[in-house]
């Protein structure tokens, strides 16, 4: 009976211990207490490495501005204008209010001075201003943020602005802002502006302008070098961030937070528990060349399909990467006209028969619809030559 007793209390104390063992690991990996939501990502594969209600509905704020610089990179990458062109500020866009730069009616700056704005200082008629040059209005602008969302295939974001002041029906998750911070990091200079403590502008002029960053975390936190805060009466404290250690990029989103100290502490924890406990192993570099692709009736034959974005492996750290297989499927029966960016093809990576990344390949450069004339030469070239 003795024996039976000790033996019960023994199997009471063990599943005690593993009890408070499990316990103390849930509560080791409890990063984000005092927010609404949150997510952690790494951001070459997407891998969540923690998360908190990251699906729930809540207002960004200015965080919506990361859809809004997404789009600006965009239309810089494909040629629309560049950092250096001129965008006249409409009488709208200097009308905003919150968080400004005061742009008056018929002012001229450069596209990436506006860009500082948004970044650095979160600026809102900068917002406009840049919206109206991609789209025409910020309406229009607001119904291309909408139709990204819908590319990226997030379910639980809609956007009324572009700048996250409050509205109704504006909202998005912690979730799908984390792919959205992704997104807008596939165009690596967009960290040349967010990972500024400050900056100046119309610096030659009386109306010199000081620009601090509203995210701190860019001066207190080695490895951070963006991306957006936010915070309304009705958001609260809102950040996403993003840094880099060893080779390494990860992207944590807060929601909700009661103050600005709570938020950058919850952000820190979260990157402190991926860089202590995670390690990216990268594997092809953005715009690596991987095959070429055929296009029919285009004013070039093929075209380079290319990674659309950093490729990389994710471990915990110490894990060794071993009998990685690579699979690269190329589309066929493309045709002109094809744009730079466009999917052209796929490249998965496994291990021991687990899917590890997958990813888009994209068309280099843009192939166009060729003119009657070159068709015709290329025909004729290819019936000489039979002959």
């Amino acid at each position: 009976m003795k024996k039976w007793i000790s033996s019960c209390f023994g199997i009471v104390m063990f599943f005690s211990m593993l009890s408070q063992s499990v316990m103390a690991e849930e509560k080791q990996v409890e990063l984000s207490n005092e927010s609404k939501s949150a997510i952690l990502i790494e951001r070459d594969t997407g891998t969540v490495l923690y998360e908190k209600n990251m699906h729930e509905k809540y207002s960004p704020a200015s965080m919506t501005k990361i859809m809004t610089m997404l789009l600006i990179m965009e239309a810089i990458d494909e040629g629309k204008f560049s950092f250096k062109d001129k965008v006249a500020t409409s009488e709208y866009a200097a009308s905003m209010g919150g968080s400004q730069i005061f742009l008056e009616p018929g002012e001229e700056m450069k596209v990436e001075e506006l860009l500082l704005a948004v970044a650095i200082g979160s600026a809102n008629d900068a917002s406009v201003a840049l919206a109206e040059k991609v789209a025409g209005s910020e309406e229009n602008f607001v119904n291309l943020m909408n139709k990204k969302v819908r590319e990226l295939g997030l379910k639980n974001t809609k956007f009324h602005n572009t700048t996250g002041l409050p509205t109704k029906d504006h909202y998005s998750t912690a979730h799908d802002m984390a792919i959205m911070a992704k997104e807008l990091l596939k165009y690596e200079e967009i960290t040349d502006f967010t990972k500024m403590y400050e900056s100046y502008l119309r610096e030659d002029t009386d109306k010199k302008f000081w620009l601090v960053n509203t995210n701190k975390l860019v001066k207190f936190y080695p490895g951070v070098d963006g991306l957006k805060t936010g915070f309304t009466r009705e958001a609260m404290y809102c950040l996403t961030a993003t840094a880099k250690k060893d080779g390494m990029r990860v992207i944590a989103v807060v929601f909700g937070a009661p103050t600005s100290k709570s938020r950058n502490a919850q952000i820190t924890k979260m990157l402190d528990y991926a860089f202590a406990n995670y390690a990216s192993h990268s594997v092809y570099k953005k715009g690596q060349a991987l095959g070429k692709v055929k296009i029919s009736k285009g004013n070039m034959k093929e075209v380079k399909a290319v990674t659309g974005e950093p490729v990389s492996v994710l471990t915990k750290k110490g894990e060794q990467i071993t009998n990685l297989t690579k699979d690269i499927k190329l589309n066929k029966h493309l045709k002109a006209p094809i744009h730079k960016g466009d999917e052209v093809g796929t490249l998965t990576i496994t291990q021991n028969g687990k899917t590890l990344t997958h990813t888009k390949l994209v068309a280099e450069k843009n192939v166009k619809k060729a003119t009657w004339w070159e068709l015709y030469k290329r025909t004729f070239g290819m019936f000489t030559k039979s002959n």
